[in-house]
């Protein structure tokens, strides 16, 4: 299985800007050892299509960080799946925790948009995370498997082996804290063994990420872990030089 680093540059960049981003990463890549990881741009909406022009001769696939639950119709400012695989989106961010804290997102809301990405033949990235008031409470494994279960309610499962699930601790995104490796293998191992009794046939092969402040020197020792399969960067991701650091940590 290769390791997965799935960028999420979040509300950064300017569309003028994140060709050239591009262009430079693309560069560089070819003198980056990276054959062992698949490597994801998830960007805001209005880079993809210029951005897909660009990855799709290259071994950068292109990922959104949001879709509808709609398939279309009345809903205005939603973007639906169907016109994300149209502009050759391969990958999206479903259920980031910035969503369910700020857009209040509930995981029936979630489950219905991991459902609409695996129908229009896309891979959702299903994210599941506590916050520090449940880490400290004793919560944390209790929140983030009850959150996996509803992103996963009533899937078939040969949709659901489509599926990349990435754990992230609230409370180590964007604070410059980060869980040591040892905790984030203890959820990941958590996450796996969770979706290995779900789905017996293949549970031990859906990717598992970690994404919490992720940065060049940490990324060996998170991946070298036996369930972390990859990681969902954020601001690390907003550098060429940094990504890089992280796609070659991973080999």
């Amino acid at each position: 299985m290769k390791t997965l680093i799935a960028a999420n540059w979040k509300m950064n960049k300017l569309p003028s800007e994140s060709e050239g981003w591009a262009r430079d990463f693309l560069a560089q890549l070819q003198d980056t050892p990276h054959d062992h990881a698949d490597i994801v741009l998830c960007t805001p909406y209005l880079h993809l299509t210029s951005l897909n022009t660009l990855l799709v001769a290259s071994p950068v696939r292109l990922g959104a960080q949001d879709v509808s639950a709609h398939d279309e119709g009345a809903y205005t400012g939603e973007i639906a799946a169907k016109m994300l695989f149209d502009v050759g989106v391969n990958y999206v961010i479903v259920g980031h925790s910035e969503r369910r804290a700020y857009h209040n997102e509930s995981d029936a809301l979630i489950r219905d948009k991991v459902e609409r990405v695996l129908a229009t033949d896309m891979v959702p990235i299903l994210c599941v995370g506590e916050v520090l008031e449940q880490r400290e409470g004793g919560e944390a494994k209790k929140v983030v498997l009850g959150q996996l279960e509803a992103g996963l309610e009533g899937l078939e499962p040969s949709d659901a082996a489509r599926l990349v699930v990435a754990y992230e601790p609230v409370w180590a995104i964007g604070t410059g804290q980060t869980a040591t490796a040892e905790d984030a293998q203890e959820m990941c191992s958590a996450i796996r063994e969770a979706l290995t009794t779900r789905y017996p046939n293949f549970g031990k092969d859906v990717r598992v990420l970690y994404g919490g402040s992720v940065k060049p020197g940490s990324a060996a020792e998170l991946f070298s872990q036996n369930d972390i399969d990859g990681g969902l960067i954020g601001g690390a991701s907003l550098d060429v030089a940094s990504l890089l650091g992280i796609v070659g940590g991973a080999a």
